[in-house]
């Protein structure tokens, strides 16, 4: 059992709260095929950042303009296919135990996007969120934790971030903030502690009213 305590959680959305893995399956392996890419490599690197700078690492030559271009017509695809969004297993309880407790949901994609998962999902959407409108870099760069800890009024260090992909991971560390790793792509890339999936944490308070996580590792 490891003990983490807080003042207020930061949440990644695709992989950590929610499972869209299926439809990022489906829309980024034909983006590689378009593209004459193997979709395998495409898959080791589309999780955690906006789409954009995804196709900048996989594109590296390509002109930004046509990354963007395509990144809104990916949002759109995505935002419109929802078959195969679930929610983590825990995830339901999880939200639930935090419902009146500071946490934001950082997410790389947009609030179109972030509605419709955390619709199809069935998890309440935080009252505060920070999603790619509100940014003007993608992970792996701290800036969306860093907005989402000023937004709820909390240093960096009283956060922990909740985050299941290496950029999203990075994101986190850069920002001062400690990661607890979600699901079979985090332990691989340095949290400060990994689980399998959200049944594995229970939240609890303290005294003072902060945030206690118990989290079971293997």
């Amino acid at each position: 059992m490891t003990t983490l305590t807080a003042r207020a959680l930061l949440l990644d959305m695709d992989g950590t709260i929610v499972n869209s893995d299926a439809v990022v399956e489906r829309c980024w392996r034909g983006w590689a095929d378009e593209h004459g890419l193997d979709g395998d490599e495409v898959m080791k690197v589309v999780h955690g950042r906006q789409g954009y700078a995804t196709m900048a690492v996989l594109l590296p030559e390509r002109p930004m303009e046509l990354n963007h271009e395509d990144n809104r017509r990916m949002l759109a695809a995505e935002t419109a296919d929802v078959d195969g969004v679930v929610p983590v297993p825990g995830a339901p309880a999880f939200m639930a135990a935090l419902a009146a407790l500071p946490h934001a949901l950082v997410t790389s994609a947009d609030r179109a996007l972030s509605d419709a998962r955390m619709g199809a999902a069935g998890l309440p959407m935080p009252a505060v969120r920070v999603t790619a409108e509100s940014v003007s870099a993608s992970k792996p760069d701290p800036e969306g934790f860093l907005k989402g800890a000023a937004e709820l009024g909390f240093a960096p260090a009283d956060c922990v971030v909740f985050e299941d992909s290496e950029a999203g991971i990075a994101a986190g560390r850069a920002a001062g903030m400690r990661v607890v790793g979600v699901g079979p792509r985090a332990a691989a890339h340095g949290p400060d502690v990994a689980v399998a999936d959200l049944t594995a944490v229970r939240v609890e308070t303290d005294a003072d009213g902060g945030i206690v996580l118990r989290i079971t590792t293997d």
